[in-house]
């Protein structure tokens, strides 16, 4: 089967490769992201990578795989997404500061003809006190508004505010890659013997 990566996020493809199973991006078919009123929180990554999926699902080759993603930071019931701009990104991560929050990923794989088959992945991750010299510090320096939540794990901050986590680090870089890996291969299996 020939992989496509529907995301232009660079961090998920660096996760993607990691698996070593050759794969293609593809980002030719933006949707708009727009989500149900009254939609729980942790719902919204699973509901937005299906749409994702949409419109790459009628024109699939038979030996093909699709794979969109979406990862929402919820703090307090409200999801968060990117900051429109530096002082949001700074208002997010005070908001942060010394608490737990939840990282959830949903992924949905689309075999050609086939409803996605759609899962989520949760992380709890809790910060330290962080100081407003240094939220500015990591803004100014790694002007991170292209990430939900105002921030990468991978990066300054994830060393020096991330007290600790329970589930996937790489869910909160973008793609939950070992539950990625498994459910990739059970879908694999089942279309098989369904053939």
């Amino acid at each position: 089967m020939k992989l496509i990566l529907a995301s232009g996020s660079p961090r998920r493809r660096e996760l993607l490769a990691m698996l070593d199973i050759d794969f293609r991006v593809d980002t030719s078919r933006p949707v708009e992201e727009t989500v149900p009123a009254g939609m729980a929180p942790e719902e919204v990554p699973a509901y937005l990578s299906r749409l994702k999926a949409g419109p790459y699902t009628a024109t699939l080759a038979p030996d093909e795989v699709l794979v969109t993603a979406d990862t929402v930071v919820i703090l307090d019931g409200e999801v968060i997404g990117k900051p429109r701009d530096a002082a949001e990104a700074k208002s997010v991560l005070s908001r942060l500061s010394g608490r737990v929050h939840t990282v959830v990923t949903g992924v949905s794989l689309t075999l050609p003809g086939r409803t996605p088959h759609t899962f989520s992945e949760t992380t709890h991750v809790e910060f330290s006190a962080i100081s407003a010299e240094e939220i500015d510090y990591y803004v100014r320096r790694y002007s991170p508004l292209d990430k939900a939540g105002a921030y990468g794990i991978q990066e300054w901050i994830g060393a020096a505010a991330v007290k600790g986590m329970t589930g996937s680090f790489y869910n909160v870089m973008g793609l939950p890659v070992n539950r990625l890996y498994r459910e990739l291969k059970q879908l694999l299996q089942r279309d098989f013997i369904h053939k």
